[in-house]
């Protein structure tokens, strides 16, 4: 796994992974419901799309949008299991530590972060206590 600066300083140079932009509607789910909630989606889908050791569908299994993690995932080559291994240095045919996991998590959300606006997060309504 490399550092954090050294993977968006590659990540930069490429005009395919640099052509990534949130969508409206994706750009609404992060700033409604926040990173850490976010950060759970993206730990859910890491672990059930990327982290068996032949994930199904390999190279086609992250969607390109609808979910700002999936805009996210393709931005920052953790979208399949040979972009993990080209941009990340994480081996392929095998299953994901759990160390690697939260690293991929960490890149996701460290690429979402300048990009969510934390004065539009939802808070959990109350009950009424009566």
């Amino acid at each position: 796994m490399r550092s954090l600066e050294a993977v968006f300083e590659d990540l930069s140079k490429s005009r395919f992974r640099s052509r990534f932009k949130l969508r409206a509607r994706e750009q609404a789910d992060l700033d409604r419901h926040g990173l850490e909630v976010i950060r759970g989606h993206a730990a859910r889908f890491v672990s059930e799309r990327l982290a068996p050791a032949e994930p199904a569908n390999d190279g086609q299994q992250t969607p390109m949008r609808n979910h700002p993690v999936f805009v996210a995932q393709h931005a920052t080559a953790t979208c399949c299991r040979s972009c993990l291994a080209k941009w990340h240095g994480i081996a392929p045919h095998r299953a994901l530590t759990e160390a690697e996991q939260r690293y991929i998590c960490d890149v996701i959300v460290a690429w979402l972060e300048p990009r969510h606006d934390s004065s539009k997060v939802e808070l959990p309504r109350q009950r009424a206590l009566f």
